[in-house]
């Protein structure tokens, strides 16, 4: 099969992410909030986030790269997934730190950064997880005077990030420990 088949019938970028969490009572999340960076270590501090990873997800490209999702040809979002302990984290928090970290009312970009793939996107597994990301985007419309252009989808397959993305502020000297809150800064 050609990597650049958009048939979803037999395009495996199309299909529902089908990995398992990482642990016993673990769950998944995905989040697209503009530049994964700063969005993984968000929620590497969050209390109940057994672990995370950045990568590439509802696009129409198997197995993408970074270069190939900034070319924007391949509809990737860069997302951030989340092995989640529900009972010490639930979805609620997870969707609490999600609308704190973005400004939903920008159509492809968060703050300087341009581009279909850092459009903001909540991409759930469960219809528990739908149901509360659409309760959440109710109550964010009561706080922002511009439309919000987050959408609210399946989570398709997750494609990981390249290695050098993984952990990238922790790896460049800032704090991933739970609860804190030093301020983030973005660079590369």
């Amino acid at each position: 099969m050609s990597s650049s088949a958009t048939d979803g019938a037999a395009n495996p970028a199309l299909e529902p992410d089908a990995d398992a969490p990482a642990g016993g009572g673990l769950a998944l999340a995905q989040f697209a909030a503009g530049c994964f960076w700063s969005v993984e270590l968000t929620y590497q501090r969050l209390p109940g986030v057994a672990r995370t990873e950045v990568g590439y997800s509802q696009g129409h490209l198997h197995a993408p790269t970074y270069e190939l999702v900034c070319a924007h040809g391949t509809g990737h979002a860069e997302v951030v997934r989340l092995h989640y302990d529900p009972a010490a984290c639930p979805y609620a928090a997870l969707l609490d730190a999600f609308w704190a970290k973005i400004d939903p009312t920008t159509l492809n970009r968060q703050g300087k950064d341009v581009g279909t793939q850092y459009r903001t996107g909540i991409y759930y597994y469960t219809a528990e997880q739908e149901r509360l990301a659409r309760e959440s985007l109710a109550e964010q419309r009561n706080k922002w005077e511009g439309e919000i252009v987050t959408e609210i989808l399946p989570a398709k397959r997750f494609y990981p990030a390249e290695e050098y993305h993984q952990r990238y502020l922790e790896k460049g000297g800032q704090s991933a420990a739970k609860g804190c809150t030093d301020p983030m800064r973005c660079y590369g």
